[in-house]
C-alpha cells in the first residue's frame, strides 16, 4: 500500500526565530520535498529526522510532501529504550498517578493494556476546545476531556505507572478525522513495540511514523525560539491508495510498520 503524506504551515515572523520542525517522515521515502519560502533548511542527525532554519521577518510557508510504501514490521525493544520510556517525564508523571494505575489497574497480566487503553477511552471527551499545550496527564484526568496528544499522554502515563514501557508517537493518519498531525502510544509488550491509540480515530496499522519519544516535548512538530513568530494555520494531509484497514477493539493489536 503506497501513501501519501505533507503538510503547509504558516508563519507570521516579527523578529528573527530560529525554528525546529519534526514532520518528515521517519523512513527515507520513495519521494519528498521539504522547502520554507526561500529559507536555507538543514537536517540535523539523530533517530529523529529535525530540520532547522533562521526566519527572518515576514511572512514564511513551510512546505513539506511525501510520498512513501506502507512496509508492515516489527520493532524490537532495545533496554536502553525502555529504561527511558519507564521514566517520568514532563507531560507523564507517572510518578504521581502510579498509585491510581495500580487501583484501576493492577495486577499486569496479558490483558492489562487494553484495559488500560479502555480506562482512559472511557474516562475522556474528545474535545479540541479543553487542551492547553501546557496540560500534562494529570491535567488531563482532572478535566476529562482533551485532544489525541492528552491521551497518548494519560495512557503512557498510567503504563509507565505499572512498569510498563511506554512512549509517544507522532504520525501521519490516514483515516484520521478531523485531519491533523496524531499522537499515539508505543508499548513494550513481549520484547516488541506495539502501537496502541485511546482515542480510535485511525486505523494503527496505516500510520506513518513522524517522531518517537517521552512525550510531546520531544515530537513535537513545531518549535519556535530566540525571536518573535505567530503560526497563523496548519493542514495536514495523509491518504493511501487503498482501502485503509479495519481497525479497533475486535481488531489484532496495531504494530507500526518498521520506519527506522
Amino acid at each position: 500500500m503506497n501513501a501519501t503524506v505533507g503538510c503547509r504551515l504558516r508563519l507570521d515572523v516579527y523578529a528573527p526565530t530560529d525554528l525546529v520542525l519534526s514532520v518528515a517522515t521517519a523512513v527515507e521515502p520513495a519521494s519528498e520535498s521539504l522547502v520554507i519560502s526561500g529559507v536555507e533548511v538543514r537536517e540535523l542527525p539523530g533517530d529523529t529526522r529535525l530540520h532547522v532554519a533562521r526566519l527572518p521577518v515576514g511572512s514564511h510557508e513551510i512546505a513539506y510532501d511525501a510520498q512513501l510504501t506502507l512496509a508492515p514490521g516489527t520493532r524490537e525493544v532495545d533496554e536502553l529504550d525502555a529504561l527511558i520510556a519507564l521514566r517520568p517525564s514532563r507531560y507523564c508523571p507517572s510518578d504521581q498517578l502510579a498509585a491510581l494505575a495500580v487501583r484501576e489497574l493492577g495486577p499486569v497480566d496479558a490483558g492489562t493494556v487494553e484495559r488500560a487503553v479502555a480506562w482512559v477511552r472511557e474516562r475522556l471527551v474528545y474535545d479540541p476546545s479543553g487542551s492547553r499545550p501546557v496540560d500534562s496527564a494529570v491535567d488531563t484526568l482532572l478535566t476529562g476531556r482533551g485532544v489525541c496528544r492528552d491521551y497518548a499522554h494519560l495512557l503512557v502515563t498510567v503504563l509507565r505507572g505499572l512498569d510498563i514501557p511506554a512512549r509517544v508517537v507522532s504520525a501521519y493518519a490516514p483515516g484520521l478525522s478531523p485531519m491533523d498531525f496524531h499522537a499515539v502510544v508505543e508499548v513494550a509488550v513481549d520484547g516488541m513495540w506495539q502501537i496502541h491509540d485511546a482515542t480510535g480515530m485511525a486505523p494503527r496499522q496505516s500510520l506513518v511514523r513522524i517522531a518517537t519519544g517521552r512525550d510531546a516535548a520531544d515530537t513535537a512538530f513545531m518549535t519556535l525560539s530566540g525571536g518573535s513568530a505567530y503560526p497563523t494555520s496548519t493542514e495536514v494531509w495523509a491518504w493511501t491508495d487503498g482501502d485503509l484497514p479495519l481497525d479497533g477493539p475486535l481488531a489484532p493489536a496495531g504494530v507500526i510498520h518498521r520506519l527506522a
